[in-house]
C-alpha cells in the first residue's frame, strides 16, 4: 500500500439526553437551537422488525426505509409522517436506495428481486429477477449510477449484476468477489464501482463493463460498508474488524484508520459536503447496544457520539444538504439526528 498509515483511538462521547414527545409513528424533540447529536425524533413504524436500510430523497424531504417486515416505507423527513408503505416484496427488504432524479425507488432483499417503483405513489414500474439462477442468494446492496440509467446490485451470491435501470435489461456481471457482497457504491463521476463484502476486501472496478479492478486488502474481517468522498478521491470502508478505513481510491494508499474501541462497523456514510463520516456501530463487548458515531473527515479527530440504540446501528444516510443524519437498528427505529 502507498502512504502512511494514521491510527485514530475513538472515544465516544456520552450521547445528549433528550425528552420526546410521542405520536403513533415517531417520537419528535423540539428545540429552538439544536446541536450536534440532538435527536430531532424516532420512526417507529416498523415496529420491532429489523431496519437495515435507508435512504433520503434527494431534495431531503422524504426517508425511504427498508425492514426485515418486509416493507419499505416511505415518510416525512420532518416530522416522521407515514406517506405510503410498499409491501411488493415476500420476504425481507435488505436493501433500498432512492434514484438521484428522485423520481424512483430499487429495493431488494430476501426474494431474491430488486423491485423498482414510483417514489411518489408506490406504483410498481419493473421487477428484476435476475438473482434467482444464483444459489438462492439474496440481494444484500443497490446502488444507482448518478445519471440514474443504470442500477448495480450485490447478492450473497457473490456477484454484482449491473442492468438498465429503465426496464431491468441485463448490462454485465462482476464476479470477482469470492463471498457475499454487502455493499455496493458508484463513483460520483459515474466511471467506478466498489464493492465491499465478506471476502474482506473492496475491489474498484470500471463502471462501464467491470474492468479493470483493483483490490483494497486493508481489512481482516467482513467489509460491510464502502462509501466514496463527494470529490472521488478517497473511499470509506467500515468492518467487522472494528475499524473505518479511509484511503486513497486511485491506489488503495491509506489515509487513516478510525477505530472504535469494542465497536464493529456495520454501515458507513460520507457527508455530501465532505466534511464527515458517520459509521454505525454495535458494541461487542456486550452485543446489546448500538451507536452512530460521526468524525472529521480530514483526519478522524473530533469524534462525537450520537445516540442510544438499544441494538446495532446496521444503516447510516446523510441528508443531501448535509444537515440532518438517519440512523436505522435492528431494535425496529430509525432516529434522525441533527448533524454536526
Amino acid at each position: 500500500m502507498v502512504g502512511s498509515v494514521v491510527t485514530w483511538l475513538a472515544h465516544p462521547q456520552k450521547p445528549q439526553k433528550t425528552s420526546p414527545m410521542s405520536s403513533t409513528t415517531s417520537t419528535s424533540h423540539h428545540s429552538t437551537s439544536l446541536s450536534q447529536g440532538t435527536l430531532l425524533y424516532t420512526y417507529t413504524g416498523h415496529g420491532n422488525s429489523w431496519v437495515v436500510s435507508i435512504a433520503w430523497s434527494p431534495d431531503s424531504k422524504r426517508i425511504a426505509s427498508g425492514s426485515f417486515d418486509g416493507t419499505v416505507q416511505v415518510w416525512d423527513a420532518v416530522n416522521g409522517g407515514n406517506v405510503f408503505t410498499y409491501r411488493g416484496h415476500k420476504g425481507y427488504v435488505s436493501a433500498v436506495a432512492w434514484s438521484p432524479d428522485g423520481t424512483r425507488i430499487a429495493s431488494g432483499g430476501g426474494d431474491q428481486t430488486v423491485q423498482v417503483w414510483d417514489a411518489t405513489t408506490g406504483n410498481p414500474i419493473f421487477t428484476f429477477q435476475g438473482f434467482l439462477k444464483d444459489n438462492n442468494g439474496g440481494v444484500d446492496s443497490i446502488a444507482w449510477s448518478p445519471d440514474s440509467k443504470r442500477i448495480a446490485s450485490g447478492s450473497s451470491s457473490k456477484v454484482v449484476k449491473v442492468w438498465d435501470a429503465a426496464d431491468g435489461g441485463h448490462v454485465y456481471i462482476y464476479f470477482n468477489h469470492f463471498a457475499a457482497v454487502f455493499s455496493v457504491e458508484w463513483s460520483p463521476d459515474g466511471q467506478r464501482i466498489a464493492s465491499g463484502g465478506n471476502d474482506n476486501r473492496v475491489q474498484i472496478w470500471d463502471a462501464a463493463d467491470g474492468g479493470h479492478s483493483f483490490i483494497y486488502r486493508g481489512h481482516s474481517a467482513s467489509v460491510n460498508a464502502v462509501a466514496w468522498s463527494p470529490d472521488g478521491t478517497r473511499i470509506a470502508s467500515g468492518s467487522t474488524d472494528q475499524t473505518v478505513q479511509v484511503w486513497d481510491a486511485a491506489d488503495g494508499g491509506h489515509v487513516y484508520i478510525y477505530r472504535g474501541p469494542f465497536i464493529e462497523m456495520h454501515a458507513v456514510a460520507w457527508s455530501p459536503d465532505g466534511k464527515h463520516i458517520a459509521a454505525g456501530c454495535i458494541d461487542v463487548s456486550t452485543f446489546a447496544s448500538g451507536a452512530l458515531q460521526v468524525w472529521n473527515a480530514a483526519d478522524g479527530s473530533n469524534v462525537v457520539t450520537y445516540g442510544d440504540h438499544s441494538k446495532a446501528v446496521n444503516a447510516v444516510a446523510w441528508s443531501h444538504d448535509s444537515k440532518r443524519i438517519a440512523s436505522g437498528s435492528l431494535n425496529g427505529t430509525v432516529q434522525v439526528w441533527q448533524a454536526v
